[in-house]
């Protein structure tokens, strides 16, 4: 039994006979099921404060009638200072909603050795919960929000009496009224329990170093203290001529100039002599995960532990990640990616044992940078004869048949007497560069048909370029209906609908 428990059987009280004359238990082993962990349904009752929780919880830690129901498997095997250290920092809460991850960072224990101990305590009638805790895909997790109990058999063990002042209050809402003279001791001896802090054990490392101090300096004839600990002794002051160790052992000055002696305590050094660590086996495997997952834009927001689990043969086998680019040129481009990981699989399957040797893999990773070279090249004459594509002058067409229809409309044109354009006509659609689409209008400004076509042909053209100014300029100098009868209607609003787009900043226009 832990030192948390410390008289137990001088403190219970003894068993009492029946009406029957049998011996019964007075206080049964405390387990409370998972259906009654709730506040609904306890019986025990609420603790106002967090000092007489602890007062219970001290006492149920030290009566042995809590046994883990799972300690033949796995967690802890009995209520002890664990136990007791978490619900120290239960009883500081108000309300009492800790998060594991607050336990974790105020104890320094694990998050599962956290929950088993909170288990615990709701299986020792401790703890009850009021909301429980959720944890959904996407949203923060939510802590469970306990209430602080006081179970019955503490009431009981120690003859504390209970009252329902309200009838119509629940019955865990019960308030103390009184207590026997037999459990007076035993309280105020809980109360000077709870009072103390439960600290952190030493570490047994700690304690095996105290220790080989302690045997060296009795070695060395260095007085040492009797708790074993390694103190700083004073030089011996005062008119007292007796001695425990019948004298005094100084040390000649040599040796303690020399420096020849160590110090029990080992320093750590500030710069490491093999320089950063070393990554082992699954540390490259990470390493190389995290570089593909950056520099292959179909692995981008894949799980780095699920690259780093499909590439470990190629990771254990020393490839980098110009490496496996190398050999994922190889296999061919990648048009179409539903799932990345699994593709990743599908490429770097028996790659290992393709490009085994050094001298390979660097012959994939030649062609590769060569490929990229090459494509770049390919991009810039692209984007060369693009350029020279659009500001140039206008070339003909290179389809022949296109290239007989627009020498017959250059005839067309050329057979006009004063070489200008004729009159269009239901037989003449086509000829004429978007002239399909506009009817023609007379009698603008004393303009003949020709005249009109031309204009509108010319806006059109500008309109294509992004040049919206002719029309602008007619609707404001001449009116909206005279430019469209200039003009056209489709080409007018086509025209002012380009030159409000022009001035927003989600559109932009330029020519090519």
């Amino acid at each position: 039994m832990s030192a948390v428990a410390a008289p137990v059987a001088a403190l219970l009280p003894a068993p009492r006979p029946s009406a029957d004359g049998d011996i019964v238990s007075v206080l049964p082993h405390l387990f409370v099921p998972a259906a009654c962990q709730w506040l609904s349904t306890t019986a025990g009752r609420v603790a106002l404060e967090g000092y007489s929780w602890m007062q219970a919880v001290h006492w149920v830690a030290g009566s042995g009638l809590y046994m883990p129901r799972r300690h033949r498997s796995h967690g802890p095997r009995a209520f002890g200072a664990t136990t007791v250290r978490v619900a120290q920092e239960l009883a500081q809460l108000s309300p009492c909603r800790p998060g594991i991850g607050y336990l974790v960072r105020r104890t320094g224990l694990s998050e599962r050795t956290v929950e088993y101990h909170l288990g615990m305590l709701r299986e020792a009638g401790l703890l009850a919960y009021i909301v429980k805790g959720t944890r959904v895909r996407g949203e923060s997790a939510q802590a469970s929000e306990f209430a602080r109990m006081i179970p019955v058999e503490y009431d009981v063990a120690l003859g504390i009496r209970t009252v329902l002042r309200d009838d119509t209050a629940p019955a865990y809402t019960r308030a103390v009224c009184g207590i026997a003279e037999t459990g007076r001791e035993r309280m105020a001896e809980l109360a000077r329990m709870a009072a103390r802090k439960v600290r952190r054990p030493r570490s047994k490392a700690s304690s095996r170093t105290s220790a080989k101090a302690s045997v060296r300096g009795a070695e060395q004839g260095v007085v040492t203290a009797v708790s074993g600990e390694a103190r700083c002794t004073p030089m011996q002051v005062g008119t007292s001529t007796g001695s425990l160790a019948g004298g005094t052992y100084s040390p000649p000055e040599d040796k303690l100039a020399s420096g020849a002696a160590k110090s029990p305590t080992r320093k750590m050094s500030t710069k490491r002599a093999g320089g950063p660590r070393r990554l082992n086996k699954v540390g490259r495997r990470f390493q190389l995960a995290r570089e593909l997952v950056q520099e292959l834009d179909w692995l981008r927001g894949c799980s780095v532990p699920r690259i780093a689990w499909v590439a470990r043969g190629v990771a254990d086998a020393g490839w980098t990640v110009t490496d496996v680019r190398g050999w994922l040129h190889l296999r061919g481009e990648v048009t179409r990616v539903r799932r990345g990981s699994g593709l990743l699989a599908v490429l770097l399957a028996n790659a290992e044992n393709v490009l085994d040797t050094p001298a390979k893999r660097t012959e994939a990773v030649d062609q590769w940078r060569g490929a990229q070279e090459a494509a770049r090249r390919h991009r810039i004459e692209q984007v060369r004869a693009r350029s020279e594509r659009y500001d140039n002058d206008w070339t003909g067409p290179t389809s022949h048949r296109i290239q007989q229809e627009v020498a017959a409309a250059f005839a067309k044109v050329r057979e006009t007497p004063g070489g200008g354009r004729a009159p269009l006509g239901s037989d003449d659609e086509g000829l004429v560069i978007y002239s399909e689409t506009m009817p023609t209008v007379s009698g603008v400004e004393g303009l003949n048909d020709a005249e009109i076509v031309e204009t509108r042909n010319d806006a059109r053209q500008r309109l294509m370029m992004g040049d919206t100014s002719p029309i602008t300029f007619a609707v404001d100098t001449l009116g909206r209906e005279t430019a469209e009868q200039l003009y056209g209607p489709a080409l007018v609003r086509r025209g002012l609908q380009l030159a409000h787009g022009a001035r927003s900043s989600l559109m932009n226009y330029g020519s090519r």
